[in-house]
């Protein structure tokens, strides 16, 4: 476990990242001694200066929700990142990469509450009966951190969240099946990454499900209205200025952003 001292050294050293687009030193090469729960007392810490400071909490992303990427950071579960009202950008519209260190971009759905869930002991069930309406989306996702990461740097660096797109169509979750949802990842006019949502833990509302149990036990619940991005479905694209990244859900239409 790390000391106050050093956790708060990465809290503003991740801070400092976040104003000034530079990366920082990765924590698990500084501290080498971290744990999960330093990473995340250490995300919760810039989140709650953030929002001391003016950033307003719209909701949370869940992030290493599938098996491979579970495997390739060797941890067996997913984590999570807290989402902010200046991460929302309009579809179609223009971002400056400047805006970020090293952005990427993935595909996945939203979810948006009516209800609230507070676990432990939240089912699939439970987090559809408490779902207003799913979106498509686009996810920015962004290293303050220095490279090789591992899974304890990305956590404590808010699992990477950076920015969101939403698109214009809103589903009733029991409207179509959320297991079958295809996802094409453009990068300009190229095909870059293909999915089926069926990639994020089975179904993506496991994915909520597991957040707000995971959440419970740090304290945190998930509150009507709140947005919730329950996992990309295919591998991050790299995205450069002049780029334009687009998701194509087929039927439920096509998200977009340029870099700048």
């Amino acid at each position: 476990m790390l000391s106050e001292s050093e956790r708060t050294e990465v809290v503003e050293a991740l801070l400092k990242a976040n104003e000034t687009k530079v990366q920082t030193k990765r924590p698990s090469i500084l501290f080498p001694h971290i744990e999960f729960a330093d990473s995340y007392a250490i995300s919760g810490e810039v989140s709650r200066r953030l929002q001391a400071s003016g950033s307003k909490l719209i909701g949370y992303k869940v992030g290493l929700t599938s098996a491979a990427m579970q495997r390739s950071s060797k941890i067996d579960e997913p984590d999570f990142g807290f989402l902010y009202e200046h991460f929302m950008i309009e579809n179609g519209g223009q971002v400056p990469r400047s805006n970020y260190c090293v952005p990427r971009v993935e595909l996945e759905l939203a979810f948006i509450l009516k209800k609230a869930l507070q676990g432990p002991g939240i089912t699939m069930e439970a987090v559809m009966d408490a779902t207003e309406y799913v979106v498509p989306s686009i996810e920015i996702i962004d290293a303050r951190v220095d490279e090789p990461r591992k899974v304890f740097d990305t956590i404590a660096d808010n699992g990477a969240g950076a920015g969101i797109i939403l698109g214009e169509q809103r589903l009733d979750p029991y409207s179509l099946d959320l297991r079958l949802v295809p996802g094409i990842l453009y990068r300009n006019d190229n095909i870059e990454e293909t999915g089926l949502s069926c990639g994020v833990m089975g179904h993506p509302a496991n994915s909520v499900a597991w957040l707000a149990n995971k959440q419970s036990s740090l304290g945190y619940s998930l509150e009507p209205g709140q947005m919730l991005l329950a996992g990309s479905f295919v591998r991050p694209v790299w995205a450069e200025v002049g780029d334009t990244i687009t998701a194509d859900f087929a039927k439920l239409g096509k998200v977009s952003v340029q870099f700048i």
